[in-house]
C-alpha cells in the first residue's frame, strides 16, 4: 500500500498498487539505449481497479490514498526514492545542503516540459510550496512545509529552501510534494478548480478521461521528463467490491488487483487455471489497520475506558480470523523489523477480566442486568463507522462481539467512500472508526498524531493532545543524530501505547495477483516492491486485448 505513495502520509483505504515508477532513463543518450533495448516490446493497455474514486487529482488537497495512487503517474516530485529506498533525483539533477543543515539547493534538469509543452521551471516548484503552506488550502501536508523559513528561485533552473533549524525529514517531504503548474494554477482556489479532475503534469501518463463511478484513463505523456513509459495506456477501474474486482480478473477483464486473504491463500492456489496465469505477490507493507476513538466524544475521553477496550479485543482472533494469519499483532505504529519500530514494546493482551475491572473502576455498571453497562444512567453504546471494505467490516464484527461480552453494545456501519472522508472524517461526525494508515519511510508522524493538525481536513481527525507526545514529535524532526532520533520516536511509541488513542488491530501485507501476460516484473521485488519499475512493465502484443474495453 511497491511504495504506498509518493505522499508522506496518506489514509489507507484498501490495496491500491501504484502504478508511478521510480527510476528511468533521463538524459538523450540514455533514452537512446532504452529504444533501442525494446524497440518492439513497449505498448499495452494494463487494467487495475481500486475500490474507492478519488475526490481529486491535487493529492496535496485530497490527503487520501485514492487520489495519490492516480496522481502519482501524473505529477512528479523533486526527489524520489529508488528500487534501494534511496534517495535520487526525479525533477533535479543535484541537490546540495549548507555545512549548518538548513539550507538546500536543488538544480533542475534541463528542458523540464508539462504535458502541454509549456516549461517547468522552479517557479512551479516555488508555487507549490507556496500553495501547501497557504492556510486557505488546509493542506494536511503543510506542517512540513512550513518550517522552510525562506524560499527563492535564484534561476529558472534552481530553488532554495532555508530552514529555521535542521530538519531532519526534509529531503523526504520533498519527495513527497507532487509539483503543480504554476501557469494553470496561480490565482485558483484548488478545492474547487476543474483541474482537479483535468490536470496536466509532467510524469510519464496524462490523463485521457475520467468517467465518474466507473474508471480513469491514462496515456502515454510524449512530454515525460523521465523519458517514455512501456505501458501506452493505464485503465483504472471503479470496482468498490474486493469480489466483483476478482471476478473481472478471473475474466480476464483486468490485470492486477489487491487480494484479500482468503482469494491469495484458498482460491487461487485451489485452482489450477488460476495459477497458471496469475502471479501472486507477498510483501509487509509499511501500513496498519486500527481502531480510532474520537476522543472529542464521551466517555473516549477517558483512558481508563480506551485500555479497558483495548484489553476486551482479541487481535490475534482477528488476524487469524479475518486477515488467515497473513498479519502482525503491533504496539507501534512503525513497520515491524525496523529501526523505528520499539522492541521493548508488547500489544495489550486480550484479557477481559482486565477491560471488566477498568470499566467499574471508571464508573460504568449494570443496574438493570441487561448485559450493557451504564454510567450516569446512560447505557454504553456506540457506533463503529469503516468504509467498504470487507476485512475491515468483518474485524469490526469481530469487536463488536467481544465488546458486548464485556457489557458494551456496539453498531456497525459501512460507508462509501467519498462520502466517508467528507461527511465523517473531514467534520468530526463519529464514535469511532476503523481505518488503516499506510506511511513514509521517515518516522516523522506529527501529521498524525500532533494537537495542531485537528483542522478539518488534516490528518489528526480522531482530536490528539497530548503534550509529552507533541513535545517527543518537535524534538524528533529537529534531530540528525539517527541513534537519538531513534530513541525520541521510541519514547514517543511508549507513550502512544500508554495513551491509546487508537488500537492497532495488525500491520498487514500486500496480497498482489497481477496477470502472467503482464511483463518486466522484477520478481524478487527489491526493497521498494513489486511496483517500483512499473514503468518499465509491457505487454506483448500477442498477449493484448482486442483493446481497451474500460467496462
Amino acid at each position: 500500500m511497491p511504495p504506498l505513495s509518493n505522499l508522506k502520509i496518506a489514509v489507507s483505504l484498501s490495496f491500491i498498487l501504484f502504478i508511478a515508477g521510480c527510476h528511468s532513463p533521463t538524459d538523450n543518450q540514455n533514452l537512446i539505449d532504452y529504444n533501442a533495448q525494446f524497440p518492439k516490446i513497449s505498448g499495452g493497455t494494463l487494467i487495475n481497479a481500486m475500490t474507492g474514486e478519488p475526490s481529486g487529482l491535487i493529492s496535496m488537497i485530497a490527503g487520501e490514498s485514492a487520489s495519490s495512487a492516480i496522481s502519482s503517474n501524473i505529477f512528479n516530485s523533486l526527489l524520489k526514492y529508488d528500487k534501494n529506498l534511496e534517495l535520487e533525483g526525479d525533477l533535479v539533477e543535484h541537490w546540495d545542503i549548507s555545512t549548518d543543515q538548513k539550507t538546500i539547493t536543488f538544480k533542475l534538469k534541463p528542458n523540464l516540459k508539462w504535458a502541454d509543452n509549456n516549461p517547468l521551471t522552479s517557479a512551479d516548484v516555488l508555487f507549490t510550496w507556496q500553495a501547501v503552506t497557504n492556510e486557505k488550502n488546509a493542506s494536511p501536508y503543510a506542517s512540513d512545509f512550513l518550517l522552510v523559513k525562506k524560499a527563492e528561485t535564484p534561476d529558472p533552473q534552481t530553488f532554495r529552501v532555508t530552514y529555521d533549524q535542521a530538519y531532519a525529514p526534509a529531503l523526504d517531504s520533498w519527495a513527497g510534494l507532487q509539483i503543480l503548474p504554476k501557469h494553470l494554477l496561480e490565482g485558483k482556489d484548488l478545492h474547487t478548480t476543474a483541474f482537479a479532475r483535468n490536470p496536466v503534469g509532467s510524469h510519464y501518463y496524462k490523463l485521457d478521461s475520467w468517467k465518474h463511478g466507473e474508471h480513469l484513463k491514462l496515456s502515454r505523456n510524449a512530454n515525460s521528463v523521465l523519458g517514455p513509459a512501456r505501458i501506452d495506456n493505464l485503465v483504472t477501474r471503479i470496482i468498490p467490491d474486493n469480489s466483483a474486482q476478482f471476478l473481472e480478473l478471473m475474466a480476464d477483464n483486468i490485470d492486477l488487483m489487491g487480494l484479500d486473504p482468503i482469494k491469495y491463500s484458498r482460491i487461487i492456489p485451489a485452482r489450477p487455471e488460476l495459477q497458471k496465469k496469475l502471479a501472486l505477490y507477498k510483501e509487509l507493507g509499511n501500513s496498519y489497520t486500527y481502531m480510532g476513538f474520537n476522543l472529542k466524544h464521551k466517555p473516549f475521553d477517558d483512558v481508563r475506558v480506551r485500555r479497558a477496550i483495548n484489553y476486551a479485543i482479541d487481535k490475534q482472533e482477528i488476524i487469524d480470523g479475518v486477515y488467515l494469519g497473513l498479519g502482525i499483532n503491533i504496539a507501534s505504529p512503525y513497520k515491524p523489523g525496523t529501526r523505528w519500530s520499539n522492541p521493548r514494546l508488547t500489544p495489550y493482551p486480550y484479557d477481559p477480566a482486565k477491560a471488566r475491572a477498568l470499566l467499574k473502576e471508571a464508573g460504568f455498571t449494570d443496574s438493570n442486568g441487561d448485559g450493557i453497562l451504564e454510567r450516569d444512567g446512560k447505557p454504553f453504546s456506540f457506533e463503529i463507522i469503516t468504509n467498504q471494505n470487507k476485512e475491515r467490516e468483518k474485524s469490526a464484527v469481530l469487536i463488536q462481539r467481544r465488546l458486548k461480552e464485556v457489557g458494551i453494545d456496539v453498531q456497525i456501519r459501512a460507508i462509501e467512500w467519498a462520502s466517508f472522508i467528507s461527511r465523517f472524517i473531514k467534520t468530526g461526525d463519529f464514535d469511532v472508526v476503523v481505518l488503516g494508515w499506510g506511511l513514509g519511510l521517515d518516522p516523522d508522524q506529527y501529521n498524525i498524531w500532533h494537537s495542531s493538525q485537528q483542522a478539518p481536513g488534516q490528518f489528526n481527525f480522531i482530536g490528539y493532545n497530548n503534550p509529552k507526545i507533541d513535545k517527543l514529535l518537535e524534538q524528533g524532526r529537529l534531530e540528525l543524530n539517527p541513534d537519538k532520533r531513534m530513541d525520541i520516536y521510541h519514547q514517543f511509541s511508549a507513550t502512544l501505547l500508554e495513551d491509546c488513542p487508537i488500537i492497532y488491530l495488525s500491520a498487514g501485507y500486500g496480497l498482489t495477483a497481477i496477470h502472467k501476460r503482464v511483463k518486466g516484473i522484477d520478481d524478487p521485488a527489491p526493497p521498494a516492491g513489486i511496483g517500483h519499475n512499473s514503468q518499465d512493465w509491457y505487454i506483448p502484443q500477442s498477449l493484448r486485448r482486442n483493446e481497451i474495453s474500460a467496462h
